[in-house]
C-alpha cells in the first residue's frame, strides 16, 4: 500500500497552444499512470509514489468538444472559424463543447485521486468549490443548478441563471486530467458561436461583467491556486512558470 502523497508541482504555462497543452497534459498523465501500472508489480516495500500537478493556463481562441458532446453545438463552419482566429478540437474528456480564451483562466489538476480521495463526484465539486470561494472572496455569490455542470450565478432565478465556470474531466485508475475554465476578462462574444456545454437556455457570463472593472488576474489565479491547495490539502512542493 502506498502511503498518499499529497505533494503537488504547481506549473504556469502562461498563453499556450491548447494542442500543445493538450499534449503535455497527456505526457504527463501518462507519466503519473505508468508509474500506479507498475507499482502493481512492486512489493509494498518497493512502491513508489505518484506525482501530481496543477497546471495554470491561457489558450488562444479555440472550441473543443468533449465525448459526450454533439458537433450539432458548434455553430460555425470552418471558414468562419478561421475569420475568427480560432481552431475546433474533438477531445476526450466528459461534458459537450465550451469555448476557451484569452483573459480565461484554465486549470488542469492532473492528481492521483488514490493520495486525495476516491472519489470523482467529490473531485468535481471541490474544483467547483474552489471557484465558489474565489468568487466570493470578490463579494459575488455563487452556486451549483441540480442537473447542471458549472458555477453559476444566480441559481435561484433559472431565467437569470449564468454560468461563469465550465468543468470537463478524464480519469484513468483514479489519475485525472482535463479540468475548468474560468471567465475572468473573456470576450465572451465567442460563447455566441456555440451551445455552451449544450445548454440552450442559459447565458454566459465573465467576473469582469459581474464587477463592472476589469479585477487583477494574477490576483484572482493567485486566490483559486490557493482554494485548490486547501480544499485538497495539497503540500506545494514547487511553483514555476509566472
Amino acid at each position: 500500500m502506498v502511503v498518499q502523497n499529497k505533494q503537488t508541482r504547481i506549473i504556469h504555462l502562461g498563453e499556450i497552444d491548447y494542442k500543445e497543452a493538450w499534449d503535455y497534459q497527456e505526457q504527463i498523465f501518462q507519466s503519473v499512470v505508468d508509474v500506479k501500472i507498475q507499482n502493481r508489480k512492486r512489493p509494498p516495500e518497493e512502491q513508489q509514489p505518484t506525482d501530481n500537478y496543477l497546471i495554470f493556463c491561457q489558450h488562444p481562441h479555440v472550441y473543443t468538444l468533449g465525448k459526450s458532446g454533439s458537433e450539432q453545438n458548434l455553430l460555425i463552419n470552418e471558414a468562419q472559424l478561421k475569420l475568427r482566429g480560432a481552431h475546433y478540437y474533438k477531445i476526450n474528456r466528459g461534458g459537450d463543447i465550451t469555448y476557451h480564451g484569452p483573459g480565461q483562466i484554465v486549470v488542469y489538476p492532473i492528481l492521483d485521486l488514490d493520495n486525495f480521495f476516491t472519489d470523482i463526484h467529490k473531485y468535481l465539486r471541490y474544483l467547483e468549490e474552489s471557484v465558489i470561494l474565489t468568487l466570493k472572496d470578490y463579494g459575488i455569490e455563487a452556486g451549483r443548478i441540480k442537473g447542471l455542470t458549472g458555477v453559476w450565478l444566480d441559481t435561484e432565478d433559472q431565467e437569470n441563471a449564468r454560468k461563469i465556470a465550465a468543468f470537463g474531466v478524464k480519469s484513468s485508475r483514479w489519475v485525472t486530467m482535463h479540468g475548468l475554465a474560468f471567465n475572468i476578462q473573456v470576450n465572451l462574444d465567442y460563447f455566441n458561436n456555440i451551445v455552451p456545454c449544450g445548454i440552450q437556455d442559459k447565458a454566459v457570463t465573465s467576473l469582469d461583467r459581474e464587477l463592472g472593472k476589469d479585477p487583477d488576474f494574477p490576483e484572482v489565479v493567485t486566490r483559486l491556486k490557493n482554494h485548490l491547495v486547501e480544499l485538497f490539502e495539497m503540500e506545494v512542493t514547487d511553483e514555476e512558470g509566472h
